[in-house]
């Protein structure tokens, strides 16, 4: 029944992901995400019925690692006050920083409760198993949604570095974009390009004393 921990910690994830996006692109000036009622932490308002019930609910039953997303933050470049390339580049970027901040917190709780007193121990062991989820999710979404592919936010990111020149040149992989995400998992290549980074993460965390 590991699933019903799991789904909602997934879900909050990729909520705040999300709810990051809209929040950062209205502080450059976009207030799209808000008009549409979308800088809320009400779950309804960010359902997507294939990643957030669909595929969690196809992952379980296969006994795939659970993973998901939220429904898109709708992001209107041509409201973004000053350079659009850095202002997207702003809004990209906090969306996998925000999964990063959220696993270290779920570290940082993790701590804690280890060094608890231990007087219920069944409850204690399932808060840290629910923790070590919740960090290794977060970890997986921010290092996942960095692949310079589109439309994964890092694509975003590695226009807003390259020079005028080349980012044209690399925005030409757009109309591709999925299939490239599809042929990495098809050849096996997306695990390790994400868990590479993953393992550092883990590793620092480790080494801090934060988890284990």
């Amino acid at each position: 029944m590991e699933w019903i921990i799991q789904l909602p910690i997934l879900f909050f994830s990729v909520m705040v992901h999300e709810v990051c996006h809209g929040w950062v692109a209205l502080r450059n000036g976009d207030d799209t995400a808000r008009r549409a009622g979308r800088l809320t932490f009400n779950p309804i308002a960010h359902v997507d019925p294939v990643g957030s019930v669909i595929l969690p609910l196809f992952c379980y039953f296969s006994q795939l690692p659970m993973i998901g997303w939220a429904k898109p933050v709708p992001i209107d470049p041509a409201r973004l006050l000053g350079a659009r390339r850095w202002a997207l580049f702003r809004v990209a970027l906090v969306g996998p920083m925000s999964n990063l901040g959220l696993g270290l917190c779920a570290a940082i709780a993790f701590r804690v409760t280890a060094g608890g007193l231990g007087m219920f121990p069944r409850f204690q062991g399932t808060l840290l198993n629910a923790l070590v989820f919740a960090v290794s999710i977060n970890v997986f979404l921010a290092f996942f949604n960095l692949l310079p592919v589109h439309p994964l936010d890092g694509s975003k990111v590695m226009s807003g570095l390259l020079s005028a020149r080349y980012r044209r040149a690399y925005e030409r992989h757009r109309p591709y974009g999925t299939a490239i995400i599809i042929g990495l998992m098809a050849f096996g290549l997306l695990g390790p390009l994400v868990n590479f980074p993953s393992r550092i993460v883990f590793s620092l965390l480790s080494r801090l004393g934060l988890i284990w």
